[in-house]
């Protein structure tokens, strides 16, 4: 198979595997999903990377992903920095940008995703890698297998900021994904470009 029918292969794999994981989690109750929310949430709060990182980023939860209020309320709580992704619509660039309280958080405007974030021309904010980098990164996605491997959403906004994190002196943080237990796949069709996760939280009931 030539490289180009490879891709293009994958591209397939990955729409159909996209298709199948949104009807699964579609079909999830709210209440549903604020129960495993709240379980990987209390997962992660024991977890020592959690514990002891002071710069953390968080993804601001969609419908379809793990709610992250209940989480930011903790960094809060906690007194760790706290950064939020301000994603590029034209571009697969994201920047992770400091929020200062829960009270700055509620007054970001809304994307057309209907996700709260930093305006475009909003310059006032710390970038994470313009100073100190950061220690964890909470990762969203659509689907996940046990070996660390994510379906993103096809723009690559992690997986090219997370290169910009290996650049960086302190070095790639720790990633940890939040997913659903109707999220996880037994294989994820991945290329060379996809960067692997360190570690899934999700309601294990086996």
């Amino acid at each position: 198979m030539s490289l180009h029918a490879g891709m293009a292969a994958l591209r397939a794999a990955k729409q159909t595997l996209r298709r199948e994981i949104k009807q699964r989690v579609a079909a999830l109750g709210g209440d549903e999903k604020l129960r495993q929310s709240l379980v990987v949430s209390q997962q992660l709060f024991k977890h020592p990377k959690y514990v002891s990182c002071n710069r953390i980023a968080v993804f601001l939860s969609m419908d379809d992903e793990v709610r992250t209020d209940v989480i930011i309320k903790d960094v809060f709580k906690r007194g760790k920095s706290c950064f939020i992704p301000r994603y590029n619509s034209n571009s697969s660039h994201m920047d992770m940008l400091k929020l200062s309280s829960l009270q700055d958080m509620e007054s970001l405007p809304l994307t057309s995703w209907n996700i709260r974030q930093p305006a475009e021309d909003d310059n006032s904010r710390e970038e994470a890698l313009a100073a100190g980098g950061l220690d964890l990164i909470l990762m969203p996605g659509l689907g996940f297998d046990k070996a660390g491997n994510r379906l993103g959403r096809g723009k690559g906004y992690y997986d090219t900021y997370l290169e910009r994190c290996i650049q960086h002196p302190k070095g790639k943080p720790y990633t940890i994904a939040l997913a659903f237990k109707e999220q996880l796949c037994p294989k994820i069709p991945v290329d060379d470009n996809d960067v692997l996760i360190d570690e899934i939280l999700y309601e294990d009931v086996e």
